[in-house]
């Protein structure tokens, strides 16, 4: 199959970047695949991308920002939608002409809005597949009415979770359109796993509100109060950098909790700790979980709706407190910190556990999903063809014509002897 995914930026960094990638690359193996990237802001891509893998862009910032056309507000892209300030009539423009030039088998739209671009505008041969990598819930009214009525046009939409693929099958009428759930898969790190002896919490994400790092710095305090030994190292960046670094002198953590900035690839930064943890206040899958996992330490999650709970078994592999839980997170902390045999236990479950997010299982129920819809296509079209009338000569045409036109000149003829008798009358 030749399959394009359409990216928002495959130069920056974050989830959705590098699950598609990850996801690119291991369909590589036996697809032709491409990624299209509506914007370039950088000579060299942030995350290493295989080289069976082409990637080219739609819009290059480093010279287009000031194009006039650029200027000037998207009118297909949805206004409701996130990254709508950096949409314009030139985007709209250049992903409409993509689109139109594509012949792939198969076009993934990688975010909302433009998943909306690809319903309503890619080749109706193709088959369109929508993801969604956050959940129908953080989406605003306006953006979940813009979806419902592009949406139907696509032939699947998937999520990075089960509890979102129900809510997105309870809340919106999509007749016809296969709604999956299919997680991120994460590499096997090339390095051997974590040993469970390094005195170390590990963090990662971006450096948000949402993300709690201040309640994880709050509830290590107390960590380094009773084991001043083990370290808080949380990677990352982000506009609460200052805040968060405050907050460390506030507490007088300033030897025990550091901010490390950004770390490209994790893998070796992972392997260094024993206990990983995400304090967010949601998840829609979590990619730092799942890397964790796959480094051998156990993660201790919010409970926080959708991600964390499909992944981590609470006690088994790590441990689900509640959101906003102080108290809870400081508790969980110093039990596994506590207890050496646990958190060796609790690593090697989330070593073996995490084997389910391999790229080769995910990439197997993602190719039989787009399998079955070309099959599905290639079907439809074969029946319509089957359905069609036969072809009409030109003599049959000439002979209906003059059978029509005799017909309508008696008709006519008829009425007017008619018409005649009643007058007389």
């Amino acid at each position: 199959m030749k399959i394009t995914f359409l990216l928002h930026n495959g130069y920056g960094i974050g989830g959705t970047i590098k699950t598609t990638f990850n996801l690119a690359e291991a369909l590589a193996e036996r697809h032709d695949v491409e990624i299209v990237s509506v914007f370039r802001h950088r000579k060299v891509a942030n995350f290493t991308l295989d080289p069976r893998v082409s990637m080219r862009h739609l819009v290059d910032l480093r010279t287009e920002k000031e194009h006039p056309r650029h200027v000037r507000p998207a009118r297909v892209f949805p206004a409701s939608e996130y990254r709508y300030p950096q949409y314009s009539e030139l985007t709209d423009e250049r992903i409409q002409e993509c689109l139109a030039s594509l012949t792939s088998d198969v076009i993934i739209g990688t975010r909302p809005g433009l998943n909306v671009q690809l319903a309503l505008q890619a080749p109706r041969s193709a088959v369109r597949i929508g993801q969604e990598h956050l959940t129908l819930k953080t989406h605003p009214p306006a953006l979940r009415n813009a979806l419902r009525r592009a949406y139907p046009r696509l032939d699947a939409l998937t999520t990075v979770s089960e509890a979102d693929a129900n809510e997105y099958r309870r809340r919106m009428r999509l007749p016809g359109v296969r709604v999956e759930a299919l997680p991120n898969s994460v590499p096997e790190p090339g390095i051997p796993p974590a040993d469970s002896t390094g005195r170390i919490v590990v963090a990662a994400g971006r450096l948000v509100t949402s993300k709690r790092h201040a309640l994880l710095i709050r509830a290590f305090a107390r960590v380094a109060a009773e084991r001043p030994d083990w370290q808080l190292r949380i990677y990352g960046n982000g506009d609460q950098e200052e805040p968060l670094h405050d907050l460390i002198h506030e507490l007088g953590l300033y030897n025990n909790a550091f901010l490390m900035g950004k770390a490209t690839p994790m893998d070796g930064e992972w392997v260094k700790g024993s206990i990983a943890t995400v304090t967010s206040v949601f998840e829609p899958f979590g990619m730092t979980i799942v890397e964790a996992m796959r480094s051998g330490l156990p993660v201790i999650s919010t409970d926080c709706e959708y991600g964390p709970r499909e992944i981590i078994e609470d006690g088994v592999d790590g441990r689900l407190v509640p959101v906003g839980d102080e108290d809870a997170l400081a508790g969980a902390l110093l039990e596994l910190i506590r207890d050496d045999e646990l958190r060796r236990t609790m690593g090697a479950a989330a070593l073996e556990n995490s084997r389910r997010f391999d790229p080769v299982p995910v990439v197997e129920r993602a190719e039989r999903l787009m399998a079955e819809l070309v099959e599905r296509k290639r079907s439809l079209r074969s029946r319509l063809r089957l359905r069609s009338p036969a072809p009409v000569r030109l003599t049959d045409t000439v002979r209906a014509g003059a059978h029509t036109v005799r017909d309508m000149a008696m008709a006519a003829a008829i009425t007017t002897v008619r018409g005649l008798r009643k007058v007389r009358r």
